[in-house]
């Protein structure tokens, strides 16, 4: 078809073939060619393929290096055509003090020839996810004239892979998978994804100590594994199946060579990556004949990795079953009183890493610090891979001109499942989600426990497996009230892998006023720069309140001129000096603060028990996915659509010249007419300080709740923030693990996260104070007696309720302001298992206390008017 000078080149593209039954992909359906397609020519004779296996001795000591080379050719060989190979380090220097060289059996005819090379390679550097060191191996093809006609090479990592005694080994080590699920994803480009987007994700897999992913659900763009490679990352490389819609394909004679296609291609093309470990038989395909065929082509064709296939175990009652189809007990989102009880009670050889864990999709992946205690508990639990890496948006302009990212449904595609693609860890443009810290703190390589705090006696632990810990250097600060008083560095440490050293720290106990609070702070961070970190990168830290504080806060005996009442049947307003609060007798609202001359509020504080539902309280854009759900429950009793009764409002003085306001309420729902009971008591003294108490007795008919609080309304201009809690990310009951207590500020608009679909966001937890200020002039202190919950935005929850893009919000420019004495967690109920009993909220009585507290910016000092006890 070639001919001398310019040729056609005509490429016809398959948008839907028998194929497509087998690509069935929970993600975009997109065709076209999305990938590098090359030609390219060779000579008569030439090398057709390299494997090259670098194994390890049963000691792990010395390597073997197998080479088996394939050569093409179109014409009979005669002579004596030889292979050559020869191995080079790191520092281009070779290992073998001679080429490696064999030669072609020419004696039959044969359209292919294979030369075996083997030599064993003393002491190698092994190749793991903490050091993926690569040796460079190059092969050559010599005519009989021993003439180089053609030079290959591939970059090989000595390591061995083996399951036994319920543990996957790497180099005889059983190391946890900290894994994630990816899909190719490029917001512009769809599945055409750049080098450039390939190397961020693995950098920043690399950062948040991630050391494994899986390529859900098909073999990725070769250059993936390159990186995979070279930075250090483990990958369970997938084979391009999946039918769950029609799993009977696997059980067909006629798709027997379809599945063993499929699974053989992957393998031939990505065998010499050492960055795979496990070969997977494809996703949520069933489990049948089909797939015992493929397996046994694998384990003939590559014994030197293990299998992967959850469908062979799928369903709890199965996770024994499926030996030859799979050797790891591999499900999908599992609960996790299921995998410690398997964990206690299984006799199966094999360990259980799961497939698909912490569905990602929205505000999510609660739990997970429950997930990572088992499987660092349990003998045989060894990791998982969170479902999944990016959110799958495409961007998408409104009419305004406004940006955002779509996903199904958005461009008349049908059928569609709306925003199921929005699971990733990362948005589109690879921004963290909040809930990457969380898992980044969960797998961080350094453990440190407290021996003596008052000694400053700090245990380390090295949770690495191959590396000591002389890459990292680590600081500590002791802060009081988030402010730091002392600092210095760690001794430098070179712990072995799996082991552990005592380290004692120079902290003297500091000055502290009645109130305050001290926390030691240790992190560690890159020594120097490494190829996915700057120098300085925090890879680890851990916090430990200290024994210093004096729990008892200042008592303030208020003095000053006593507040004037006014009150009729309508309002209440209590007068002092440079302030006034009004209160509205029939509404029951607090509707008024002014200080000096300056309106506090718009409206509130209000029982607030909704929020914005989450993803996992119930996907809003599918029906079908709110059944069953926390959504669906809310709902049907009326959540969202609360009345208000006020009952009964006192108001007197007291003989120390404060006024006590009672409040009583009842609020009905659909469900019930009585659903809640709200007694707040306000008492307002003369410095202008206001402590709420509040009694809420829910009606043990109704469910869980989304939480228990309150939700004011602030004017705008108070838009700085600062509190002293949980941050300075997001963070709630079930995930906040990875947020440090600490003095943080931002703006109002700061503390939005933009989730794809708009959901609740935003929340903050173990809270002490937190104050909203203008530049100038005034700002509101909000004191919890006890902690509190808090989130702070532009946006109501219906405002967020009734959005499904971010381009439909309108900010608002009032301060919407929640003070909680409790949230529900978030589980992962998406696709998973829902929000951990210990994290929901139940009816029954719920107290809780606050403090409000006017200030001038420039004359008080918040954080002093937080510590003091009012009297």
């Amino acid at each position: 078809y070639i001919q001398s000078g310019e040729n056609i080149l005509a490429v016809m593209v398959l948008r839907w073939s028998d194929g497509s039954f087998l690509e069935d992909q929970d993600h975009w359906w997109m065709a076209g060619i999305y990938r590098d397609v090359y030609l390219y020519s060779t000579e008569s004779v030439f090398i057709a393929d390299v494997f090259a296996i670098a194994s390890l001795d049963d000691h792990y000591k010395h390597g073997l290096l197998t080479v088996m080379t394939t050569i093409g050719s179109q014409l009979d060989i005669k002579g004596n055509w030889s292979i050559g190979a020869q191995l080079f380090d790191a520092n281009k220097k070779p290992v073998f003090n001679a080429d490696l060289k064999g030669y072609v059996d020419t004696r039959e005819r044969f359209l292919n020839h294979q030369v075996k090379l083997e030599q064993v390679v003393r002491n190698p550097r092994l190749w793991s996810s903490e050091d993926p060191y690569l040796y460079t191996l190059i092969v050559y093809l010599q005519d009989p004239e021993g003439r180089r006609l053609e030079t290959t090479s591939c970059r090989v990592g000595f390591r061995r892979v083996e399951v036994k005694n319920r543990e996957l080994l790497i180099n005889g080590r059983p190391v946890l998978l900290k894994g994630v699920n990816r899909h190719e994803h490029d917001d512009v480009r769809g599945k055409a994804v750049t080098y450039e987007s390939m190397l961020t994700d693995v950098k920043l897999m690399k950062q948040f100590n991630f050391n494994a992913v899986r390529t859900s659900h098909y073999p990725n763009d070769p250059r993936w594994y390159d990186l995979c490679d070279e930075y250090g990352i483990y990958v369970i490389d997938e084979a391009n199946i999946e039918c769950h819609c029609y799993q009977q394909l696997c059980q067909e004679p006629r798709w027997t060579q379809a599945f063993l296609t499929r699974g053989m291609r992957m393998v031939l093309r990505d065998k010499n990556h050492p960055s795979i470990i496990l070969w997977s038989l494809g996703n949520e395909s069933g489990y049948g004949f089909n797939h015992d065929a493929l397996a046994s082509w694998i384990r003939g064709f590559d014994p030197t990795r293990p299998l992967h296939y959850e469908g062979a175990i799928s369903g709890v009652e199965n996770w024994g079953k499926g030996h030859h189809a799979t050797d790891i007990v591999c499900p999908m989102y599992p609960q996790i009183k299921d995998i410690i009880h398997w964990a206690e009670h299984t006799d199966d050889w094999r360990p259980l890493i799961m497939c698909e864990y912490s569905h990602a999709m929205g505000n999510s992946n609660g739990n997970l610090k429950e997930y990572w205690e088992a499987i660092e508990t349990y003998h045989g639990l060894q990791g998982g891979f969170i479902w999944d890496w990016v959110d799958q948006g495409l961007k998408k302009v409104d009419d305004q001109g406004h940006e955002y990212w779509a996903y199904g449904g958005d461009f008349g595609d049908e059928p569609n499942d709306r925003n199921f693609c929005i699971n990733g860890l990362v948005w589109p443009d690879r921004k963290p989600h909040p809930a990457m810290y969380e898992f980044k703190k969960l797998a961080q390589p350094v453990a440190v426990e407290a021996k003596d705090l008052h000694q400053g006696e700090l245990i380390i632990t090295n949770k690495q497996d191959f590396t000591s810990l002389g890459w990292l250097k680590g600081d500590w600060n002791l802060t009081v009230d988030g402010i730091v008083i002392s600092k210095g560095k760690l001794p430098y440490l070179k712990t072995p892998p799996g082991e552990s050293e005592e380290i004692v720290l120079p902290i003297t106990k500091p000055r502290m006023k009645p109130g305050q609070e001290c926390f030691l702070n240790v992190r560690f961070t890159t020594r120097r720069e490494t190829h996915w970190a700057p120098q300085g990168h925090e890879v680890a830290w851990e916090q430990f309140a200290m024994p210093f504080e004096d729990k008892y806060r200042e008592k303030v005996h208020i003095k000053g001129d006593n507040l004037c009442l006014e009150q009729n049947d309508k309002h209440a307003k209590i007068k002092g000096k440079n302030f006034q609060v009004e209160f509205d007798r029939q509404s029951g609202c607090l509707g008024s603060i002014i200080y000096y001359g300056q309106e506090m509020l718009v409206a509130g504080p209000k029982l607030n028990i909704w929020r914005a539902p989450t993803d996992n309280d119930g996907v809003k854009s599918l029906p079908n996915q709110m059944r069953n759900k926390a959504l669906e429950r809310w709902i049907a009793v009326g959540f969202d659509d609360l009345r208000y009764n006020t009952y009964q409002t006192a108001v007197r003085k007291n003989k120390d010249g404060s006024v006590r306001v009672v409040i009583q309420q009842f609020i009905a729902c659909r469900a019930s007419p009585r659903a809640f009971d709200h007694k707040h008591i306000y008492t307002i003294y003369p410095s202008g300080d206001i402590v709420v108490e509040n009694t809420i007795k829910v009606d043990r008919k109704l469910p869980d709740l989304p939480r228990i609080g309150v939700t004011l309304a602030l004017p705008p201009g108070l838009e700085n923030l600062c509190w002293f809690g949980r941050g300075p990310h997001e963070n709630y009951c079930d995930r906040k693990a990875g947020a440090p207590v600490g003095l943080y500020c931002g703006t109002v608009d700061e503390q939005y996260v933009p989730y794809i679909m708009p959901q609740e966001n935003g929340n903050k937890t173990d809270v002490r104070w937190l104050f909203l200020q203008a530049e100038k002039g005034v700002g509101l202190l909000f004191v919890g007696m006890r902690q509190l919950e808090f989130s702070v935005s532009h946006f109501t929850a219906d405002d967020l309720y009734h959005a499904f893009h971010t381009n439909e919000l309108q900010r608002r420019g009032e301060i919407i302001l929640n003070l909680d004495c409790r949230q529900r967690g978030l589980g992962g109920a998406s696709c998973g298992p829902d929000t951990l009993e210990k994290y929901l909220i139940k009816p029954g009585i719920y107290r809780f206390e606050y403090r409000i507290r006017p200030y001038l910016v420039d004359q008080d000092d918040p954080a002093r008017l937080a510590r003091q006890l009012i009297k």
